[in-house]
């Protein structure tokens, strides 16, 4: 007599690793990208001026904008040029390391920007940079 088995043999289920790492990979990528979107700059929007490169520091940054129509702001907040000087002067005087970054918008008179970026020097700031758009 012939024995027919019709159970058949049971094997241990296998893990597969490389899908999992696909899989934790994906979903690494899928946070960072979200996270950089979520990332909030606090100033006005404008036009800035293009150019080709763009480089921002590592130090407490402080934007302040100059609109088409002159208007002064440091960060979201509207400022004469006498209120921006005595702003900076506080900051300054905290000991932080700090940096403007001029926010001038394309259509903005240059000698606004210009009175900005002497009372920035006059008050013993090294570090101001000019924001830009990057030419696409």
């Amino acid at each position: 007599m012939m024995k027919i088995d019709l159970l058949p043999e049971e094997k241990s289920p296998q893990l597969m690793i490389i899908p999992m790492i696909d899989i934790i990979f994906f979903l690494l990528v899928f946070f960072m990208m979200s996270m950089l979107s979520m990332v909030v700059q606090k100033s006005v929007p404008l036009t800035l001026p293009q150019t080709a490169s763009a480089k921002v520091s590592m130090t407490r940054n402080i934007p302040v904008t100059v609109t088409a129509d002159g208007t002064l702001y440091y960060e979201q907040e509207p400022m004469t040029l006498a209120g921006l000087a005595e702003r900076l002067q506080q900051d300054a005087a905290r000991g932080e390391d700090i940096s403007v970054i001029l926010r001038g918008d394309e259509a903005a008179a240059y000698g606004k920007i210009v009175q900005v970026m002497d009372l920035v020097k006059n008050l013993g700031i090294s570090k101001v940079y000019i924001a830009t758009d990057s030419k696409g």
